[in-house]
Formats: structure tokens, sequence, C-alpha cells
């Protein structure tokens, strides 16, 4: 049974940083991040270890203190207050419980110590929304891991918070449950009208729950957007291989018209729509995503929608149910990667099947990297393969996958 949105009426606030930057002896985690989430936004920040993502959470927390630079909530400048001082609450991967008290006694025990009236009320209220008030006399030991995290979720919303942030919260959770916990977060964000901060690693957990991603490398932002903005349509390298797969190729623009461009691959012309290339002349680094390549087993009629390479040879089959990933060597071209859908019983093509790829123009994406600095960096960005269905990851199909088991 859902609560009145009424119930948690008050919107978050805001969130800026201004030049932030932090240095520890020997490395520097942050340099001049300028960042701005909206009020009542769900904002993940996206990385891989060591990118800065979690000193960022904890420089908006007060555990840790800028080198430089400011940090604002609603406007006012908190930099200089402490973790208790400021409108904020965190929900950790470890639940954090006290496990001598029952479920309500934690979630009013922080209202009990401000001395806020009816703090067993509100603790129901918050239970209610997380609808485990039926659990409320239970002891953190007795309930589930998804429960428990419910829990320290009431516990963080119940002090009306201005912004909730997500340190890994579903990391400990098993997968089903995880996918679970993802529309339940973002159905009570959307209720509460907090602002959430979610800091991850997970790639499909922030582009099922987020409004905005902003992805993080070396502890700068690399491209800020909507999931599927950045998924379809990727600024740098980084973003295109650490949000799923990409098939990367680096040539000079051979020809331009108004609507698109034309790059040379070692011989291979291939097009890329204008509005989806940020650089049109010189050396260029374009792509397309597994998912939108098709396997042909027979040379395909020449289409001006679409680009066309091959022959090629298979070098690899993986049969994952949904899908099937095949490795594709193409001569002048190099290794492509494709993902195709299971519509029949088995791969269409064997290891050393001759095929030919094609994809839709509309569906390629040219980098506004420099091709030097990504070809100096292609080994930081290995294959990703555990993110491969991201693209299809859809709300709708997430519920009725739950909905199925």
């Amino acid at each position: 049974m859902r609560m009145p949105a009424g119930a948690f009426a008050e919107r978050g606030a805001d969130l800026e940083l201004v030049g932030i930057q932090k240095r520890f002896p020997g490395f520097t985690a942050i340099e001049n991040l300028d960042l701005t989430i909206p009020a009542g936004s769900f904002f993940a920040l996206l990385g891989p270890s060591g990118c800065g993502k979690t000193t960022t959470l904890r420089l908006v927390a007060g555990l840790e203190e800028p080198t430089a630079g400011r940090i604002l909530i609603g406007g006012a400048d908190v930099t200089g207050q402490k973790p208790h001082q400021r409108p904020v609450n965190t929900v950790f991967q470890s639940y954090a419980l006290f496990p001598h008290m029952s479920i309500i006694e934690n979630v009013a025990f922080g209202l009990r110590r401000r001395r806020i009236p009816d703090p067993s009320g509100k603790a129901h209220e918050a239970l209610r929304l997380v609808e485990l008030d039926h659990l409320a006399q239970r002891k953190p030991q007795q309930l589930s891991g998804g429960q428990q995290q419910r829990v320290a979720l009431a516990r963080a919303i119940v002090n009306r918070p201005a912004l909730l942030l997500l340190d890994e919260p579903l990391g400990a959770l098993d997968l089903k449950l995880r996918r679970q916990m993802q529309l339940e977060l973002k159905s009570i964000q959307e209720e509460v009208g907090l602002t959430f901060l979610h800091v991850t690693h997970d790639q499909e957990e922030a582009m099922t729950m987020a409004d905005t991603v902003a992805v993080m490398n070396k502890g700068r932002i690399e491209q800020l957007g909507a999931p599927e903005q950045l998924y379809e349509l990727p600024k740098t390298a980084f973003v295109a291989n650490f949000l799923g797969q990409s098939n990367l190729f680096t040539g000079q623009v051979a020809g331009t018209t108004s609507e698109a461009i034309s790059v040379d691959i070692n011989g291979q012309p291939i097009i890329v729509a204008l509005p989806r290339a940020h650089r049109h002349t010189g050396d260029v680094t374009i792509g397309v995503r597994p998912e939108k390549v098709s396997l042909h087993l027979d040379k395909p009629v020449t289409d001006a929608a679409r680009n066309l390479v091959g022959p090629g040879r298979v070098i690899d089959v993986s049969f994952s149910g949904v899908s099937t990933q095949y490795l594709v060597a193409v001569p002048g071209v190099g290794t492509m990667v494709v993902f195709a859908q299971n519509m029949a019983f088995g791969p269409v093509a064997q290891e050393g099947t001759e095929v030919w790829l094609s994809w839709n123009i509309e569906h390629g994406f040219g980098l506004e990297d420099d091709p030097a600095d990504v070809n100096a960096e292609a080994p930081k960005f290995p294959a990703d393969t555990d993110t491969r269905s991201i693209a299809a990851q859809k709300r709708d199909a997430l519920i009725s996958e739950l909905e199925e088991g």
C-alpha cells in the first residue's frame, strides 16, 4: 500500500559543486570539478574504481574536505559544515543497522537523538513508504538482505534530507533482487521528491534508475546527459566502451555533404550522419554499437542508407541465450563485434563462415576525441560483455521480467 505523495511533500534541494579539487599525498583524486544536480532529480555518478566518484560523494557528505572549491546545497554554502550539519543522508552498501534494536527503533533512532516530535509516527510513515511497516517489531537479522536495504532507506528518508546519497546501495543483493530494488528506488524517489545522488560502477544500474548520468574518469566528468543520449551518442572512447561495447574505427574524412561525412578506413568508405559526428574534418574516430550491426551470409544489395563492410570471416561465436556474440575479422577494417538476437535455434553462422556486415548510417557516431588520444588510451577500455544488453534494457522489459519470475 503506497502512501499519498503529500505525506512527503518537501522537495529536494539542488546540489552545486564549484571548482572542486581534492588532492591526497602523492596523487590528485579530483581536478577542478564543476557539477550541478537539479532539485528533485535522480542523478547517477558512474565510473570505474579510482575515478573519483566515491571521493566526490564523501566530499558532499562532509566526510572529506575539498582542497579547493565550494559545495552548495539549495544555494547555501556547506563547504565548511560538519556532516551532521548538512541536509544530507547516506545509504551505504553495508546497511549499518543496529542489531539489538527493532526495525522501528532503527528508523526512529536519528529522530529521537535530534528530539524531533513524534519520532515513532514518522518512523512508521517511512516504513509504510518502503512497504515494511508490518515488520516494524522484528530485528534486522530476521529480515532478508533486500528488506534490510529498505529499512536503511527508510532510516535515511525519515529525516527528510534535501539530498540523499546512495553509495553502491544494491551491491550486496543478488541479481533479481537488485533489479527489483532498482525499480523500487526509482519509484520511491519520484514519490518523495528528494534529490538522489547515486554513486555506482554498475552501468546497467545507473541507466535503469537515473534521469541523468555523469560518466566520470580520472577525476573529471567525461560526459553528462540522459542515459539514452550517452549510450546512443557517446562523445569519447571512454564513454563508448564503458557504457557497453563499441566498434571503433579511425580514418581520414574523405568527403562531406550537408547530411553526412565519409570516412576512409583503409580504402573502405564508412558514412556517419553529420549531426552524429563531433568532428567533421581531418583524422576522426567513428563507431557503431554491436547490436546495431546486421550479419549477412550473402552480400546484400547496396543501400545508400546503410554502411556495408566485408566480406569478413567469423573467428568466434559466443551464445548467451538471448543473443549471440560474433567476432568477425574484416580485412582492412579489423575485428568487429556483432550482437544478434536469437530468433532461430542456435547461431546463424559458425567459426570460419564468410559474412558481410551492415548498419544504418543513422546508427553510427563520431567521437570528439583526437584519434591519437583514442589509440594511445585503447588498452584502458577492455570490452565489457556484462553490459551487452544495456540498449535493450528499458523499464517495461525489466518489469515484465520480474512479473514472469
